[in-house]
């Protein structure tokens, strides 16, 4: 495809164009990096002389968005375009970027440019670097933003510079505000930028209006005044409590301006008739600004329904707006006087000169400064906060010869023109803004919606009218969405004062720097963009000599040569003076399989660009620089290759060696296999046995000669195991050879770091070590210091011993017999040893020299402890241990790991012989793999529960063993080094453990190391922030742990078979918080209610110093808040009560014994209404024998003394105490449902705790005033807030905001 040359005089035809009506296709492209552009002029205008209307762009409304909000997808897409952004709109106006949900900062920085002259004037306002920071300066920042916006070539620009001068960080961006409430903090920051300079009244100048706030009393006409002045006019959409809203700006002007009588109990003091007389307030319009903007208070709240609501109801305003019927001629000439005589009255003081005007005693003026406050209805609508000391009127004023001539200003004078409407579209818990504003050069109407320009006409801004559809009534709904207007601006209309924009051309010189200043960074932009276009952006990784796996980003232009990006990546990994240069080559990657694709040979000068496939920001593969020895020369890898990590397996020493890289093809044969592995390794092939790990616990010998790797399995990175001896481990099943067992305990095989107690063992042992049951409490303590070993010393014995006994094991495995298993088990199960490991061969029983063990240790803690063997004296220290140590349950929250179940919580664990090559010399996957065991793949996440709770005794015989075949477990502890852990070493210990093993057999094995029996002490699991979890399910495995998982031991008796931890509640149906927690505690399986409490009663009494009688407390359920079922005393837990792991439970103090006697009994909650006075009772409880709605009645009326007849009852709604308004419940409650029981619809009651309101009939309702009924209104409001009831919504909390005079927030030193 040939370019054509715009400059040469060659026909179509003779350029290659096809005639004939054939179609012949242009394609437009860049031009040096040039996008193609739509002629504009400089000045920021649109050229639409050359364009039809019909062919531009019209939008009205909020764009859809794709991605994040507020962006286009022209910035979320992941391999974005900048066409959007570089191609400036045809309107010739650029857009805005919404940095998240800044559209309100948009339309308002739109408004501003758009308004000749505020964008004049702050061009002519010239920054002083010295001075200021020009990041933190807004008038730069803002100067900056408006030359862009005039200027710039782009479509739409950001507006974070901007945001950064206001003090916002990125959160703020996520933040959205009202627009009328940015317009006023941004020009307070302004003015106090401004002070000192030329734009000091800038704001003053363009936007400050005067008005007077009046009381005149109608007996004598003595008035009192004051001026105040506004920024904005904030007209009311729909009066409060009125059903219709006004149809019109200029009808909601005439209600703004409107008086009200005060009269009756609002009657006003007049200082003329000194006493309290009927009299007028309202406000007059002393001078409209230059530039007038109106609010629409289309937000406001609604007290019914406790929340902010939207008005969408329907509001015209004119494009041209007459202002002369809105002001007062008498006080326009006599404000036009004081202008004159250069003086204003400030609150509170009298002006002789203004009262000198007025000589009729009706119309004396004064300002009182007793009146300022009173009465004022107005007040909560005006905008006070610029001050009003300011002696110069710079709004519309006449100019007045002397006091007593008036000079009527003519109505063109305050003819408005509209030229800026914000519109706001959504509801009141968020929406969208975006500005439609009338151009001055030409009076086309455009749409400002953030990043998009387009041109629109009247009919589209007389869609920003508003109105809902459907039926309107006294408020819209919280969530009703509409689109339209908030905010108008109107310029006066005044040829002397309309201003133009200022033409590139006639920019200050400082604008023309900055301008050129700005063109030169927009080119860098423009340049920096094109190499990125250009810049191939691609994962590197590399194993490093010293570092291990690095992982980086390799950024190459396209034209760059394989050599050159080599040496790119060899300076980005940091190897110089560690490999050289020249052992080092760029292949291809796959870093999820680890599979080396193909190498490059020979093509050291090919450009990237062509190597990897073309300019892409993210490729589906990676790239590793490979590094050798000097000796060593590069293996080539071409494409179709598989690469396999081989470990070899040693059956003697019973390791498994790091991996060596083999390659091969798919459509090798396993023969020709193993003789690729025989030259990599030395191993003899005849004798090889290959297995292949294919995935996680699935193991799989090769052993047909003749099939192909690919019918194997084999896929782009693959793992295998090898082992070539002359033993007859091959000749027996392979899933019962050693080779087997070895390979499934290495992939089942975790390392976990555990943290011993404080305490040392030898004093714990003193302290909660529990009498074995046996022989055991008879062996005598070795006192004497001589003698006693270091628990190291033992641990390193004890490591000696259990190795020999592992060879022992398999040495005497095969003549085992059953009934010597069955007397090791039952001896066993008495001492409550250390467990060892038994295969499936044998299960050869080493208590005795483990229990020697354990007695060593004892000896050792007893020397240096004493301890006395007495039991009594035993179990007094367990509980003291028990409290001391474990006083905080609360915290010991429930354990969520998820176990799968190998029950085995006497099934002997062995040490293993050999030391097995945990650490070093596997690959990534070969340690943190978690092979999962088939049988259980399915099991449900289980809670923290007491043992053999879930359902799985079934899995299990009488003697708690597993019916299947006994697993071969594995367990090895060591003393933690300084790099294992951030763990005091000492008291650190890591274990490598088959994740197989149940925590119980885990535990038993913790035993010599913590120094206690397992009963004596807990295990919890270390999360990733600090965040322990106590794991407490006995009969499940650690299959949920990985590698380097931590896991910390306490003292403490942890939870027996049977046993649950308890939350206890305390029910406090009268208080404002009915819920308080208590203690936790623990249930037991099969204890009475009674039971339960009196061991709950001294707990009780100990930590929260509640001094109870047992029969003056019951236990209830508790479902969240809500009090249910009452527990009665000869209740027992799992048969009468359901009872699961971390169990609530309420405790509810009586004032009398316990009337509950059967559970055929039902205890409802009853409050008595009182609508004469507007208050609710105190809760009383009432017990029925029945669900007999007449046996409530009457109960009701023998408690309360209301007549049967009279009685009217109600259930309460919601959760617990079932809180309602008093203003709502008298109407909003299904009073006296025709029903004849309580377990019936609507009612329903069929348990205790029920909420049931009740009334008098005859008795009505208290009169309320409005102010009393207000009053009402908010004091429940608040009451029903603090308590978390009738709020149907919870909008996110509105951040205040703020503008930043010094460049950000002040960081409060108290708060971290």
């Amino acid at each position: 495809m040939a370019p054509l040359d715009h400059n040469s005089e060659m026909s179509l035809s003779d350029s290659g164009f096809e005639p004939g009506g054939k179609r012949n296709f242009l394609q437009l492209t860049d031009k040096d990096g040039e996008q193609p552009q739509i002629a504009s002029d400089e000045s920021g205008t649109a050229d639409s002389s050359g364009l039809d209307d019909s062919s531009q762009e019209r939008f009205i409304g909020p764009l859809p968005r794709d991605g994040t909000a507020g962006c286009s997808g022209d910035y979320s897409s992941p391999s974005y375009s900048y066409s959007s952004i570089l191609s400036k709109s045809e309107t010739g106006y650029v857009g805005l970027v919404n940095q998240a949900m800044t559209c309100y900062l948009n339309s308002l920085l739109q408004t501003l440019f758009m308004t000749p002259e505020f964008r004049n004037a702050l061009y002519n306002w010239e920054f002083e670097e010295s001075e200021e920071d020009p990041v933190t300066s807004i008038p730069y920042q803002l100067q900056r933003l408006f030359v862009l916006l005039q200027t710039s070539k782009k479509r739409a620009i950001e507006t974070t510079d901007v945001t950064r001068s206001f003090g916002w960080d990125s959160s703020e961006a996520w933040q959205q505000h009202d627009i009328q409430e940015l317009c006023r903090v941004m020009f307070d920051a302004l003015e106090q930028k401004w002070k000192q300079t030329e734009q000091a009244d800038l704001i003053n100048q363009l936007y400050q209006g005067k008005l007077k706030d009046y009381v005149r009393c109608l007996e004598c006409g003595y008035e009192s005044w004051r001026i105040d002045t506004y920024l904005d006019i904030p007209l009311v959409i729909r009066p409060f409590g009125a059903s219709q809203a006004y149809g019109s700006v200029e009808e909601a002007l005439q209600a703004f301006i409107q008086p009200e009588t005060l009269d009756g109990p609002n009657q006003y003091f007049c200082e003329r008739c000194k006493k309290k007389c009927d009299a007028r307030k309202g406000l007059r319009f002393l001078h409209f600004p230059y530039l007038l903007t109106l609010q629409l208070k289309r937000f406001d709240f609604d007290y019914t329904t406790m929340h902010r609501i939207k008005l969408n109801d329907r509001m015209t305003f004119p494009e041209e707006l007459d202002m002369s019927p809105f002001i007062d001629v008498e006080d326009e000439v006599l404000t036009s006087s004081n202008v004159k005589s250069s003086t204003v009255l400030p609150p509170g003081a009298c002006n002789s000169q203004v009262t000198s005007l007025w000589k009729s005693p009706q119309t004396e003026s004064c300002t009182d400064s007793g009146a300022e406050n009173e009465g004022s209805c107005h007040s909560d609508q005006m905008s006070n906060d610029f001050s009003t000391d300011d002696c110069v009127d710079e709004g519309i004023c006449l100019d007045s010869t002397s006091s007593t001539e008036r000079v009527l200003k003519p109505k063109s004078l305050l003819t408005f023109e509209l030229f800026s409407v914000m519109v706001h579209s959504g509801s009141a818990a968020g929406g969208h803004y975006y500005a439609c504003i009338k151009s001055f050069s030409d009076g086309q109407w455009y749409s400002f919606n953030d990043q998009h320009v387009s041109k629109i006409t009247q009919d589209d801004i007389r869609k920003t009218y508003g109105g809902s559809s459907g039926s309107r009534g006294y408020y819209s709904s919280a969530f009703a969405s509409s689109t339209n207007a908030y905010m108008l601006i109107y310029r006066l209309k005044d040829p002397s004062r309309n201003a133009k924009y200022l033409a590139v051309d006639d920019f200050p010189e400082h604008i023309k720097s900055l301008v050129q200043k700005e063109k030169e960074s927009e080119e860098q932009e423009k340049r920096q963009r094109e190499i990125e276009r250009n810049t191939c952006k691609i994962k590197l990784f590399c194993m490093h000599p010293v570092k291990m796996m690095l992982e980086s980003k390799l950024e190459v232009h396209k034209d760059k040569t394989l050599r050159e990006a080599t040496e790119m990546a060899y300076k980005l990994m940091e190897l110089e003076g560690v490999v050289p240069l020249d052992c080092c080559r760029l292949v291809k990657y796959d870093e999820f399989h680890e599979y080396l694709e193909r190498s490059y040979e020979g093509e050291e000068d090919t450009p990237m660009g062509l190597l990897l496939g073309g300019v892409k920001s993210s490729y589906m593969f990676d790239l590793l620089l490979e590094t050798r020895r000097p000796e060593q020369v590069f293996q080539p890898y071409k494409p179709g290759e598989v690469m396999v990590k081989v470990h070899v397996v040693d059956l003697k020493s019973e390791t498994i060696a790091s991996p060596i890289s083999v390659r091969a093809y798919l459509n090798q044969t396993i023969t020709e296999f193993k003789q690729l592995i025989a030259q990599a390794t030395g191993l003899s092939a005849e004798t090889m046995r290959v297995v292949l790990e294919r995935c996680y616990n699935d193991l799989r010998l090769l052993y047909v000669p003749n099939k192909t790797l690919k019918a194997e399995g084999f896929f782009r990175s693959n793992k295998v195991f090898v082992e070539s001896s002359e033993s007859t481990d091959h000749q027996v099943a392979f899933t019962d050879s050693l080779l087997w067992k070895l390979l499934d305990r290495h992939g089942n095989t975790i390392r976990l770091l555990v943290l011993l107690p404080e305490q040392s063992p030898g004093t714990l042992a003193n302290r909660t070590l529990c009498q074995k049951v046996g022989g055991d409490s008879d062996v005598p303590f070795d006192g004497s210091k001589g003698n006693r070993k270091s628990v190291e010393a033992i641990l390193e014995e004890s490591t000696e011993k259990l190795k020999n006994l592992s060879l022992q094991q398999q040495q005497q495995g095969s003549s085992t017999s059953d009934s010597q298993k069955s007397s090791d088990a039952s001896d066993f199960e008495h001492i409550e040893s250390p467990t060892q490991e038994a295969d499936s061969n044998s299960s050869l029983c080493v208590a005795a020299d483990n229990r020697e063990l354990e007695n060593r240790i004892r000896a050792t803690a007893g020397s240096s402890g004493g301890a006395s063997s007495d039991p009594e004296n035993h179990f007094a220290c367990e509980e003291r241990s028990d409290s001391e140590v474990n006083n905080d349950r609360s915290t010991s929250s429930v354990d969520s790991d998820i176990l799968s179940s190998s029950h085995s919580s006497d099934t002997l664990c062995n040490a293993d012989s050999g030391p097995i090559q945990l650490a070093n010399g596997l690959d990534s996957h070969s340690i943190t793999s978690s092979r999962r065991s088939k049988a259980h793949e399915g099991k449900k996440e289980t809670w923290d529960t007491a043992e053999e709770d879930s359902g799985t005794d079934s899995e299990y015989d009488d003697n708690g063993k597993s019916k299947a075949e006994a697993q071969y477990l594995y367990f090895r502890a060591e003393p933690c080094s300084q790099d294992d852990s951030s763990w005091d070493a000492q008291k650190c210990l890591v274990v490598h453990v088959d994740k197989r093993i149940t925590l119980a057999a885990f535990k038993q094995n913790l035993e010599p190391y913590v120094g206690v029996t397992s009963t004596q002490f807990k295990v919890f699991r270390v999360y990733a922030n600090n965040q322990e979890f106590e794991s407490v399910r006995l009969n499940e495995t650690l299959s949920s742990f990985s590698d380097d998982n931590k896991i910390t031991i306490r003292l403490g008796r942890a939870l027996k078979k049977g046993e649950y931890r308890v939350k206890v509640y305390q029910l406090l149906v009268n208080e404002p918080e009915p819920c308080k927690f208590l203690v936790d505690t623990v249930f037991a399986k099969g204890m009475t209610v009674r039971q339960s409490k009196e061991e709950l009663l001294p707990q009780l009494k100990e930590q929260c110093k509640l001094d109870l009688s047992i029969d003056r407390v019951r236990l209830r359920k508790k479902t969240w808040k809500n009090p249910g079922t009452v527990f009665l005393d000869y209740h027992v837990y799992e048969e009468d009560i359901s009872i699961s792991s971390n169990w609530e439970v309420f405790l509810e103090v009586l004032n009398e014994p316990e009337k509950m006697k059967s559970m055929s009994q039902l205890a409802v909650l009853t409050r008595r209404w009182s609508p004469a006075t507007m208050k609710l009772g105190p809760f009383q409880e009432v017990i029925l024998e029945s669900s007999s709605v007449e046996e409530l009645k009457e109960k009701l009326s023998e408690m309360s003394g209301i007549p049967l007849e009279n009685l009217e009852f109600a259930k309460g709604r919601g959760t617990f105490p079932c809180d309602i308004s008093v203003l709502e419940i008298h109407q909003d409650l299904d009073w006296n449902p025709k029903v004849s029981t309580l377990n019936v619809w609507p009612l329903y009651i069929c348990d205790d705790g029920a909420v049931v309101f009740y009334r008098d009939s005859t008795e009505e309702p208290m009169e309320l005033s409005e102010d009393e009924r207000n009053e009402l209104m908010k004091k429940e409001s608040s009451r029903l807030l603090k308590t978390g009831h009738r709020v149907s919504y919870s909008p996110r909390k509105e951040k205040a905001l703020k503008i930043y005079l010094d460049g950000g927030p002040a960081k409060d030193p108290g708060q971290d």
